[in-house]
């Protein structure tokens, strides 16, 4: 038996208990709060493999494929290192966009300072995948890092100039790889400390629960400790199917042939999980318009926190709103869908109406909340319902002494 009053003596092993081991939770915690243990397990992951990598891995235009191909090749289990980290990005995303839906259904935005970090980490989460999809150095990866690239030549009078500093040149070449190599390395460690920071303002205020109401605790371990590894071992299994059977399932066939300058792709598409970000770019003719929105559609969740206008926390108690909620999603993935296909008829209408769904979200559900707060008010159909339900009572009540009486 392990004393308690050891890991309580020393300084770093009380931080440690008092973070990890006695750390107050809400006794009714769901599944949908094991995501937030996924992303730390898999960013470690993620930077472990990484490093990896970068030992045999050559930051140079004519190298940096070749040198792909030695990993998978001839280095020892280089193939199953290279399998864990690139499809360990799509299963982080899948985690990360079902941990922010789970905070926008359950209120976890009222820890304003926690959200606002978390959308900082999302956003370096996609900059980090981005440039990492870059490194490969086959058709794909040029050809996005061009588009993407460019779209910063919007920027008024300094837009061509940040252009031309990001590639270190006149197009993507040899500097702007080892540029994003740098990046790509070094930002990773970086988020390692803004997710210190992320945690330190959920442990101040302490974690929400389903029921968005106060109540008692229990410790962190042994209750949600245990919980967590079944997460963890559960989603390492389905990774382990996806790099022994399905390996390059969320690969784009076209990044198999090395970086060509000369040829353009029939279709440049990012990564599936940038999908639902393309389409949105897509879906606005102008150029300068279809970055706005792009940036609107991740720069919204700053503003969440104060377009709540319910008196409930989360939208558990609003009907309407889960519904809402859950066509929000379905939208999301239908924006992923149409990013993937041909910008053609009637794809970009359908991304273009897509779009306004999504973005229209954010509109609706406050003016929702509002209307079902009135609904439950004394002045809406809650009093309604309960002078009904007096009437009801009170009939009852005669009947029963009518028969009682005779």
């Amino acid at each position: 038996m392990v004393d308690v009053s050891f890991r309580k003596r020393y300084k770093f092993l009380r931080v440690v208990n008092n973070n990890v081991i006695d750390l107050p939770c809400p006794p009714n915690l769901t599944v949908w709060w094991n995501f937030g243990s996924l992303l730390g397990v898999f960013l470690v992951s993620q930077i472990l493999t990484g490093l990896l990598l970068a030992c045999h891995y050559m930051p140079s235009s004519d190298g940096a494929f070749s040198s792909v191909m030695h990993i998978m090749r001839d280095v020892q289990y280089g193939w199953i290192i290279r399998f864990v980290h690139a499809n360990g990005a799509s299963f982080f995303f899948m985690f990360l966009y079902a941990h922010i839906g789970r905070g926008l259904y359950y209120g976890s935005y009222f820890n304003l300072a926690g959200w606002n970090v978390g959308v900082v980490l999302l956003l370096m989460s996609m900059s980090i995948a981005f440039t990492g999809y870059v490194l490969p150095w086959g058709q794909m990866s040029y050809w996005g890092a061009t588009v993407i690239t460019n779209m910063f030549s919007a920027i008024p009078v300094v837009g061509n100039n940040i252009v031309e500093w990001m590639w270190g040149g006149y197009v993507v070449c040899d500097a702007t790889l080892k540029r994003f190599f740098v990046f790509h390395f070094i930002m990773p460690l970086i988020m390692v400390v803004v997710v210190c920071v992320h945690l330190v303002y959920l442990h101040e205020m302490g974690a929400s629960n389903p029921l968005g109401v106060s109540t008692y605790s229990v410790p962190f371990h042994p209750y949600y400790t245990w919980k967590d590894l079944v997460g963890v071992s559960v989603a390492w299994f389905g990774l382990s199917v996806v790099c022994f059977f399905l390996p390059y399932v969320f690969m784009d066939p076209t990044n198999f042939f090395p970086a060509n300058p000369m040829k353009t792709p029939r279709h440049i598409q990012p990564e599936w999980y940038f999908l639902f970000a393309y389409s949105v770019l897509r879906a606005v003719p102008n150029k300068a318009g279809g970055i706005v929105a792009l940036l609107l559609s991740v720069m919204v969740l700053f503003l969440v926190p104060f377009i709540h206008t319910g008196k409930f926390r989360g939208l558990a108690y609003y009907p309407c709103c889960r519904v809402l909620f859950w066509c929000f999603v379905c939208n999301f993935l239908f924006l992923t869908w149409v990013g993937s296909m041909d910008v053609k008829e009637p794809f970009i209408f359908a991304g273009q109406v897509s779009t306004c769904l999504y973005l229209s979200y954010f509109v609706l559900f406050p003016i929702l909340m509002i209307v079902e707060d009135w609904f439950l008010s004394s002045e809406g159909l809650g009093s309604f319902f309960k002078r009904w339900f007096l009437k009801m009572v009170g009939a009852s009540k005669k009947k029963r002494a009518m028969v009682f009486w005779g």
